[in-house]
Order: C-alpha cells, then sequence, then structure tokens
C-alpha cells in the first residue's frame, strides 16, 4: 500500500494523474491503477477467504528478481512463482542454485556486477554463466536465448496482471503513465510499456525505497460503512441515505478529532455499494444524487453491459475519513542540477545480439538531461534498462521520464 500512495504523489508533483504503479521486488510484482485517485477495494480474498473491508487494490504475482526458472514436465519454461527469496537468493549472491529473473538480468548485461547496491555487494558473474550453460544443455537452447526466455516469460506474468486490473475493467492504456518502481521494476517497466501502449514510464530517485517513503507520506484514514439494504426506487431514498451518511460523518469528525486533527485537516469521501437486484457482488460508486446512472456507467465499463431497466439495491453506505498529514507534499521538492553524467560503454544483449550500451550512475545526471537507449541507469536500491527504441528525460524532481521513439 505504500508503494501505491507513494507512487500516486510523485505522479500527481510530476503532472500525470493517470497510472499504472508496477512494484517489482524480489519474490512478487504488485500492480495498481489510479484513475486520478487510489482505487479501493471492498472485494478481495486471501487464500480463497473473501475479505470484505476497504483496502488499496492492489493485484499480486509471483514474479520478482528473485523468481526460479525451470523446465517444466512438458519441456517448457516456468519462471515463478517458487522464488529464491533474499536467502539463499539468486545464484550470483553466491549461495543460490537455481537460475532466476535477477540471474537472467546480469546474465545478458543488463545489472553491473561492481555496481550492485552501490558496489556495496558485488556479485558472482562466473557462477551464473556456469548455471546458465547447464540450463541451456537441459532445455536446449543456447544461455543467450534461455536467458532472454526467462524475462520473456516472467514479463508475460505482470503484463497479465497488469491488463486485468485495467483493459479487462475497460480502461485504455494509452490514457495512462506507469510509476516503475521496486528493485527490479526498472529492469522490465520499458518492455511492459512497449507490449501495454503507456504513454510514459515515470522512474522515481531512490525508486527502490519508494514503498517507505509512500509510508511517510501517506495520510491517517478512518473508514466507517452502515448496512442498508436499500432500492434504488424509493422516492426518498436520496435524502434518507443522506441522513444516514450524516450520522455517519458526525462520528467521523469526533474521532478525528480525538486523532489531534482540525476539521479543516479532515475531508470525507461517501459511498455506496450498489448492485443489481439479484446479483450477488457489488460495485462502489460516489454518493451522487445521480448515483443510479453512476452506477449505469461503470457497470457498463467493468462488465460491458448495463441493465437500466432493472432496480438498483444499495446495499452499504461508507465513509472515509482522511486527515492530511501536515505538509507532506513538501518532502517532494526539485533537487539541485548536476552535470558530471560520463557514460560508461559496456555491451549489452538485446534480441540475441550485444549492443554497445552506455552506463549512467543516476546522482550524475542533471535536470532536462536527455539520453537514448539502449542504456542502463544504476543507484544503489534500482538498475533500470533503457532499450534502444526509447529514450528517457530528468524531470525538474529528478524522475526520470521514458517514453517510446
Amino acid at each position: 500500500a505504500g508503494g501505491v500512495i507513494g507512487a500516486f504523489k510523485v505522479a500527481q508533483t510530476a503532472g500525470f494523474d493517470q497510472i499504472i504503479t508496477f512494484d517489482m521486488g524480489g519474490t512478487s510484482t504488485d500492480v495498481s491503477l489510479c484513475d486520478s485517485k487510489i482505487s479501493v477495494t471492498t472485494e478481495s480474498d486471501i487464500s480463497g477467504i473473501p475479505i470484505k473491508i476497504p483496502m488499496i487494490d492492489i493485484h499480486t504475482v509471483g514474479s520478482g528478481g528473485g523468481s526460479i526458472a525451470e523446465i517444466d514436465s512438458g519441456g517448457a519454461l516456468k519462471v515463478g512463482p517458487r522464488s529464491a527469496g533474499a536467502v539463499p537468493g539468486p545464484i550470483c549472491y553466491g549461495k543460490g542454485e537455481e537460475v532466476t529473473v535477477t540471474d537472467a538480468n546480469l546474465y545478458l548485461g543488463r545489472i553491473d556486477p561492481n555496481h550492485f547496491l552501490g558496489g556495496h555487494m558485488p556479485l558472482h558473474l562466473g557462477r551464473v554463466n556456469a548455471a546458465l550453460t547447464g540450463f541451456s544443455h537441459q532445455a536446449k537452447l543456447t544461455p543467450i536465448r534461455i536467458a532472454e526466455g526467462i524475462i520473456d516469460v516472467a514479463n508475460a506474468k505482470m503484463e497479465r496482471a497488469i491488463r486485468v486490473i485495467s483493459i479487462e475493467r475497460g480502461f485504455d492504456l494509452r490514457d495512462f503513465a506507469m510509476v516503475s518502481f521496486g528493485g527490479a521494476g526498472g529492469l522490465h517497466a520499458c518492455d511492459l510499456a512497449r507490449n501495454l501502449g503507456t504513454s510514459a514510464i515515470i522512474i522515481p530517485p531512490n525508486c527502490g525505497l519508494l514503498s517507505a517513503y509512500g509510508m511517510i507520506l501517506s495520510d491517517v484514514v478512518k473508514d466507517y460503512s452502515q448496512t442498508v439494504l436499500r432500492k434504488s426506487i424509493e422516492t426518498t431514498i436520496f435524502s434518507e441515505l443522506s441522513h444516514h451518511f450524516s450520522e455517519l460523518i458526525s462520528q467521523a469528525k469526533d474521532d478525528m478529532l480525538a486523532e489531534g486533527f482540525e476539521y479543516n485537516q479532515v475531508t470525507f469521501q461517501q459511498t455506496i455499494d450498489a448492485r443489481y437486484v439479484g446479483q450477488s457482488h457489488e460495485l462502489n460508486i460516489e454518493f451522487t444524487p445521480n448515483f443510479a446512472e453512476s452506477f449505469h456507467c461503470i457497470h457498463n465499463q467493468r462488465f460491458g453491459h448495463a441493465k437500466h431497466d432493472v432496480v438498483i439495491e444499495i446495499v452499504n453506505l461508507r465513509v472515509r475519513a482522511v486527515g492530511k498529514t501536515e505538509d507532506s507534499m513538501t518532502m517532494i521538492q526539485k533537487l539541485g542540477s548536476k552535470n558530471n553524467a560520463k557514460p560508461d560503454p559496456k555491451d549489452v544483449v538485446f534480441n540475441g545480439e550485444n549492443h554497445p550500451t552506455n552506463f549512467y550512475h543516476r546522482e550524475d545526471l542533471e535536470v532536462g538531461s536527455k539520453i537514448n537507449g539502449p542504456s542502463i541507469i544504476v543507484e544503489p536500491s534500482a538498475t533500470t534498462l533503457i532499450p534502444p527504441d526509447f529514450t528517457v528525460e530528468v524531470d525538474p524532481y529528478q524522475n526520470m521520464i521514458a517514453k517510446q521513439k
């Protein structure tokens, strides 16, 4: 949740309101869609158990830097959900014995073994070379092809996750930018954006630490709900629901005052869980005088149809009280410019062939710098890959904004 909050605040500061958050870590990838606001759901599950409480709408798949590659019983390449974790970790850490996504990226030259974690953790390229050679014999492919195949399979899983929360819900990804973070996100973001058609990629400074940053910026939130089970055809429905909402808001005001907030620091969001009579699932929508028409529109966007002749049932009323943390946005500041970027050219594999690729240290890039791919930007918490068909520019807040040429 902290990552989504941090990503949304960074994106808004950079001038983007519609974003896909892409957080790729060591074991899993978390994605979320923010359409001018952070998406909240009351329809979730953990290990198959339904959870009916408000939470940030995040979709998770077992694909990360530590995801293990293997050949299944049918001879197909499989990546994840098994993970090497941090211990023993990928083979390149010096202890692992199974090939991972991180090992594949290192073999292809996309990670600098001498500057991992700012140079404090040298990686074992020789162990990776030996392991991938053996793995390629098992798969009857060249080591380069198997390494690229591992990346392709991992990307396909993450691409599918993003499609679930966007295209399958009626959103056009051409209207959205992607915010990439997590230790491994920058190595895969451009490939995903190319396949999905997102308009831009935002890579914040210290992107491997964005989830912690988001928790620091988080507002204080309290949720309140009341079950009503009323039908939209009742003539006094709006006034009666408004009365119930006023009671919930009164309770919320008292609680936020006890938390130390003044009334002018708190906002209240009023939503309803609604459904067509006979359905067993609800949609959460904003409570307005035209809530019925809004429900039809959102139902049509999400499921491809609306039933204007069917009565709408209001199941729950929900109030979310948000206490704004003082001066939270002042933590996102324009950083000073530097002009010390000195590229270090090395060979990196793209589409089975070596390409001369410039490596940069992110702290050396000045505001306004434009870099063409292929390039790789290294920082202590992450590595960002800029493929040959992409370019990247540093904005006034030291975000890197990558776009396809």
